[in-house]
C-alpha cells in the first residue's frame, strides 16, 4: 500500500478559516492534489489575521500554514460568470468538493450540491458547518469557540469548578474536527468505489463537540443531573491516577488504573516501602477509603524531587505516567521525533519551521509536508494544466476574474 493512498485524487476546496481547510490539509498529507479556490482580492480572510494584530506578524503565518499546507492556491472570482465556469471546469475532473460556505452563499454563488452535481454527478460533496445541515440554526455561521466549545458542554466539562469557563485553546475544535471530515470523505470514496455513486458528507462543530463529551452527556441523562459531579483531588478513589507536583513546579500524570498491580513497585521507587505495608494502603479498597492520607503521602514524596529526578524514578517501574510537557518541549521528545509527528518545512522565504503531521500514517511512513501556498500562487499553473493559454489568462486578469 502507498504511504500516500490518495495520490491521484483531486480535491476542490472552496473554504476559509480553519475547520474545513484543515480537512483539506489532511487530504493533502495523504497525497491528494488539493486546489484551494480563493477570492482574487484578499483570499482566505484568515490570511489577514496577522495584519489585524490578532496574530503577531512574522515571515511565517502559522495560522495559515497549519490548515493549508500542501495545497495549490487558485484565485478565482466566483461572483462572475467566467470565474464560476472556471470552477466548474476544475470540478469536472475532481473527486471531492470541499466547502464551509453558508447555505445562502452557496446558493448565491451556484456552488450548492445540485450545482456541483450537475457538473460532476459522482463527486463527493463535503460540507463542514457550525451546526449541521438541518434545524433552525443550519444557516448560521459558527466558530469552534461557540459551536464546539461553548454550546456542546465541552467548556462546562473542562471548566468544572472554575469561576469562569476556561478559554478554548487555539483552533482546538477545528483541527480535531477536520480529521473527522477527512475520515468521512475517505469513507464516502470507499462507498463510491462499491456503488459508483457520490455521497454528501456533513460534519459540524456542534456534532463533533457532542461526540467529544458523549460519555458525560449520556451519563447526565441517565443519572438525571445537569453535569457530572467533580470530586476534590484528594478524594480520588484511586490515588495513583492523578497529577503530582515536583519541587521545581512541574507536574507528572499517573494513570495506574490497575492500582494493586503497580502500587508496591511505585512505593519501592519512591523509597517508601513502608507505604506498601501500611494497613491503610494495602489494597485498592483500602487506598480508596483512605485516599486523602494516601494522596498526601504521595504529594510529599513528589514535592521532594525535581522533575528530572521524578522522571528517572518513574522510569524504573512499569505503571503508565507522563510529564505535563510545555508545547515547546515536544520538539525534544524522542518518541515524537521517532514517529515523524513534527515535520520540517521550508517557508516561502527559505527559512525552516515545523508543522505537526496529521496523526494517521500508512505503512509506518510519516507524511512529507510542504508549506501553504501564497495567495493565488498556482492560478496560472492550474489553468494552464487545464488547457488554457496565456492569452486566456491575460484576458481574465484584465477583467479581474483571476488573480
Amino acid at each position: 500500500m502507498s504511504a500516500k493512498p490518495m495520490e491521484g485524487l483531486r480535491v476542490i476546496e472552496v473554504a476559509a478559516w480553519t475547520f474545513v481547510p484543515a480537512a483539506g490539509a489532511v487530504l493533502a498529507d495523504w497525497g491528494a492534489d488539493v486546489i484551494k479556490i480563493e477570492n482574487p482580492v484578499g483570499g482566505d480572510p484568515q490570511r489577514n489575521l496577522a495584519a489585524g494584530g490578532i496574530i503577531p506578524a512574522s515571515s511565517v503565518n502559522f495560522i495559515i500554514e497549519v490548515p493549508n499546507r500542501g495545497k495549490r492556491s487558485v484565485g478565482v472570482d466566483l461572483t462572475s460568470d467566467e470565474g464560476r465556469e472556471l470552477l466548474y471546469e476544475l470540478v469536472r475532473g475532481a473527486d471531492v468538493f470541499l466547502t464551509n460556505f453558508l447555505p445562502s452563499t452557496r446558493q448565491r454563488l451556484k456552488i450548492d450540491v445540485e450545482d456541483i452535481r450537475a457538473v460532476n454527478p459522482k463527486i463527493i460533496y463535503a460540507r463542514g458547518s457550525g451546526h449541521g445541515p438541518n434545524g433552525p440554526d443550519a444557516g448560521d455561521g459558527g466558530y469552534d469557540a461557540t459551536s464546539y466549545w461553548a454550546r456542546t458542554g465541552v467548556a462546562a466539562v473542562i471548566s468544572q469548578g472554575d469561576e469562569f469557563p476556561r478559554s478554548q485553546p487555539m483552533a482546538f475544535g477545528d483541527v480535531a474536527g477536520a480529521q473527522t471530515i477527512a475520515g468521512g470523505i475517505a469513507a464516502a470514496l470507499f462507498a463510491r468505489e462499491r456503488s459508483g455513486e457520490g455521497s454528501v458528507v456533513d460534519v459540524s462543530l456542534l456534532g463533533y463537540g457532542l461526540w467529544n463529551v458523549g460519555p458525560s452527556i449520556v451519563a447526565c441523562e441517565l443519572l438525571g443531573i445537569p453535569t457530572m459531579p467533580s470530586r476534590p483531588r484528594e478524594q480520588a478513589p484511586n490515588p495513583i491516577v492523578g497529577s503530582f507536583k515536583t519541587s521545581d513546579g512541574r507536574f507528572v500524570q499517573l494513570v495506574m488504573l490497575q492500582s494493586d498491580r503497580y502500587w508496591g513497585r511505585l512505593c519501592e521507587v519512591l523509597d517508601r516501602p513502608d507505604l506498601a505495608a501500611d494497613p491503610r494502603f494495602t489494597d485498592a479498597g483500602s487506598r480508596a477509603t483512605h485516599a486523602p492520607a494516601c494522596i498526601a503521602e504521595l504529594d510529599a514524596e513528589f514535592a521532594k524531587r525535581t522533575l528530572a529526578d521524578v522522571k528517572t524514578m518513574l522510569s524504573l517501574q512499569e505503571g503508565p505516567w507522563a510529564v505535563h510537557q510545555l508545547p515547546i518541549e515536544v520538539f525534544d521528545d524522542p518518541q515524537i521525533a521517532a514517529n515523524g509527528y513534527l515535520q520540517p518545512v521550508i517557508a516561502a522565504d527559505g527559512s525552516t519551521f515545523h508543522l505537526v503531521a496529521n496523526p494517521v500514517q500508512f505503512d509506518e511512513v510519516a507524511p512529507t509536508l510542504t508549506r501553504a501556498p501564497e495567495h493565488g500562487e498556482h492560478t496560472e499553473e492550474v489553468l494552464l494544466e487545464a488547457g488554457h493559454t496565456w492569452d486566456d489568462l491575460i484576458d481574465w486578469k484584465k477583467k479581474q476574474v483571476i488573480s
